[in-house]
């Protein structure tokens, strides 16, 4: 029985590690490319063994601070946000969200997987040839 329970405390602060790392990964990721943590986080966390769906909506979860610490240092170093453009990213974004989060419960999740990966090699291919 002790055994077991030092496993699974083994285990548990592996996990606990490996998503301090990935939050770290993330936050870089966020402040260089804007919200690109999702490109690490996801994998990462299905590597971790967490579902895909599980993963995305995690990844979703955390681009909120990161994203709102990243656009606070940005304005401190003078980088300022196009705000005609946040007068539609933000209302059609909240649309474009409930329609993801309704699809990703119904969605298979080797589907999902797929579709993930084919957003990330178009977006890498349109970056490099861009």
């Amino acid at each position: 029985m002790r055994k077991k329970r030092k496993a699974e405390d083994k285990v548990m602060k592996m996990k606990k590690w490996g998503s301090a790392i990935l939050g770290i990964i993330s936050g870089v990721l966020n402040g260089l490319f804007g919200a690109g943590g999702g490109v690490a986080v996801v994998p990462m966390l299905e590597q971790m063994e967490i579902e895909p769906q599980k993963a995305h909506a995690t990844s979703v979860a955390i681009i909120l601070p990161l994203s709102a610490a990243t656009a606070i240092l940005y304005f401190m170093r003078g980088i300022q946000v196009d705000g005609s453009m946040l007068l539609w990213l933000i209302p059609s974004g909240i649309v474009g969200a409930l329609i993801g989060a309704k699809l990703l419960k119904t969605i298979d999740q080797d589907l999902l997987r797929r579709i993930f990966g084919a957003v990330i090699i178009y977006s890498g291919i349109r970056h490099l040839l861009g």
